[in-house]
């Protein structure tokens, strides 16, 4: 063979085999992964012969497929979006790449230390996070102030039913509270799960005895239904977090207690009627503050089995990192950066000037108690969920019962009855 000849097809080789490299991507439909998806051009053109194939769905049918893939052992995506329920317990059983030597320039020291820690197992990191968040209390401080009321610097659940009440306005469609009533482990069992913990409630004692049936369970569950019945939309039970937003939005909620990601929205004059009229407040506590507010990434994470691992780390690692968060700033605005994952961002004066909510989402997400999460030493961790296997299948079951009794189907009795009989259940049939 002639030289030149050679030294073309040497050439060429790399390139075809760059060019049959496409890193298939699982993730939500949501803004900021939708921005993601508009930048991630960029990501492309500084990797030639890597193309990015993205699988967009719902959160239910991202967890389904992504247990699929990962119990199975079959690989289905190079990429996909974990919380930081799922990337400690699958980073165990070794289902998913470990990301702890990132190259100096991404600067993993810059990751907000509580999310970095939810997101590891055995201090090694096994997902990137793309957003982290927290709760907290959102309210109309022009309702409150036509009624001579304040909202406390830190309020307790007992404060939220008092306001509630006096705010309630049926007559002109505003409800006192809006909470979230669609079932779930991460939908419904977040709020009243922050809400259990502040009355002191646990899923289990020190030798994993299912604790669901308790007085403190009781209690919780009067309250909830009480406040959703009383304050809330005749429809909570159909309600995630998406309704609720564009209720307040149209100014139907006087008080709403959910994510911090919620902030960015409900300030925006061109997305919310309100969005000079609400303030903010931590998250609702109790008895105790601990487990108060929950603790919540989204992230990025890479499947042992990745056909394509290399270019597939290579992209989390450009999607998370603090020079994306810069050029979503310069691309798209301060205003659209996602929130909750890194320290810099909290230090962008540009970013500050339009997130007057900034500092008050960052205390709330470092201050998640998620290793002490209620009143007395429990044998978990976890804020909003119990980290163990299993509590998935525990948390959607204990969810559609509480829908349940929302909606009259059950009564109190035989819904803390159902919730133990379940939990016991189920935790009794998981591997570990």
């Amino acid at each position: 063979m002639r030289k030149s000849a050679l030294l073309a097809l040497m050439l060429a080789l790399p390139f075809a085999t760059l060019a049959d490299t496409t890193v298939t991507i699982a993730t939500i439909a949501n803004g900021d992964m939708s921005i993601m998806q508009q930048l991630s051009g960029d990501f492309e053109k500084s990797h030639p012969g890597v193309h990015l194939k993205w699988q967009i769905m719902s959160e239910a049918e991202l967890r389904r497929q992504n247990m699929e893939a990962m119990s199975s052992g079959k690989p289905g995506f190079d990429v996909i979006t974990v919380g930081t329920y799922e990337a400690p317990l699958w980073g165990k059983r070794g289902w998913l790449t470990p990301l702890n030597s990132q190259p100096a320039d991404y600067q993993a020291e810059d990751l907000l230390k509580p999310v970095r820690k939810a997101l590891s197992w055995n201090d090694t990191l096994y997902a990137l996070p793309f957003y982290g968040e927290s709760s907290m209390t959102y309210y109309r401080k022009d309702l409150l102030a036509e009624k001579g009321l304040i909202m406390p610097d830190d309020p307790n659940w007992s404060d939220i039913k008092r306001l509630a009440a006096k705010l309630n306005d049926r007559q002109k469609g505003i409800y006192g509270l809006c909470l979230r009533g669609s079932p779930g482990w991460g939908d419904n069992m977040a709020i009243i799960d922050t809400m259990a913990n502040s009355y002191g409630a646990q899923w289990f004692d020190d030798n994993w005895k299912a604790m669901l049936d308790s007085t403190e369970w009781r209690e919780v569950l009067q309250d909830y239904v009480q406040m959703v019945h009383d304050y809330g939309p005749a429809d909570t039970p159909k309600n995630s977090f998406g309704e609720i937003l564009r209720l307040f939005a149209q100014g139907k909620c006087a008080m709403w207690v959910d994510s911090t990601v919620a902030a960015s929205l409900l300030i925006n004059p061109q997305i919310s009627l309100v969005a000079d009229k609400i303030d903010f407040a931590p998250a609702p506590g109790e008895l105790t503050r601990n487990g108060s507010n929950w603790l919540w990434a989204w992230a990025l994470a890479v499947p042992s089995n990745a056909p394509n691992k290399q270019q597939a780390v290579e992209f989390i690692s450009w999607a998370t990192s603090r020079a994306y968060i810069n050029q979503v700033a310069q691309t798209v605005g301060w205003g659209a950066v996602p929130p909750g994952s890194r320290i810099s961002t909290y230090q962008q004066a540009s970013y500050l000037k339009l997130a007057p909510y900034a500092q008050r989402v960052r205390s709330a997400v470092e201050s998640a108690s998620v290793e002490q999460p209620t009143l007395m030493p429990v044998p978990y961790q976890g804020v909003q969920y119990v980290s163990i296997p299993g509590f998935d299948q525990m948390g959607n079951t204990v969810g559609e019962q509480i829908a349940e009794l929302l909606q009259g189907k059950l009564t109190l009795d035989e819904t803390l009855s159902k919730n133990q009989q379940a939990v016991t259940r189920i935790y009794a049939e998981t591997p570990r």
